[in-house]
Order: structure tokens, then C-alpha cells, then sequence
């Protein structure tokens, strides 16, 4: 039997740790306890999603 968990959330992190940074930790707990992760994720500063090329985008309560 395969169980899974779907995370609903949002994890804060000193501003001096990156995305990629956290990602890495992030990743390694899951494998050090031999789970697996599927999905991605999303850097948020201030309320606003962070676009791939470093711009603001939308704030995370606008309608999509």
C-alpha cells in the first residue's frame, strides 16, 4: 500500500536564506527519512509571489 501527503502551506525562513538554499534542506530531511517528494515550490516575499526571472508577481491573496 502507498501512502501519501499532500502539503497545503507556507514555510518562513530568515531572509538571508535563499530558495535554492532552504530546497536543499528541505530535500535532504525527506531523503534522510527515505520519503520522496513531488511538487514544487514557490518563493513568496512579502505577500507576493517572486517571478523565475526575480520580479514581483501577483500578491498571494489576489484572485487567480
Amino acid at each position: 500500500m502507498r501512502k501519501e501527503i499532500e502539503i497545503h502551506g507556507c514555510v518562513e525562513i530568515p531572509p538571508e536564506l535563499s530558495h535554492d538554499a532552504f530546497l536543499a534542506r528541505f530535500l535532504a530531511f525527506v531523503e534522510a527519512n527515505g520519503w520522496y517528494f513531488g511538487g514544487g515550490t514557490q518563493e513568496i516575499v512579502d505577500g507576493f509571489y517572486i517571478n523565475a526571472d526575480g520580479t514581483l508577481g501577483r500578491h498571494v491573496l489576489d484572485e487567480t
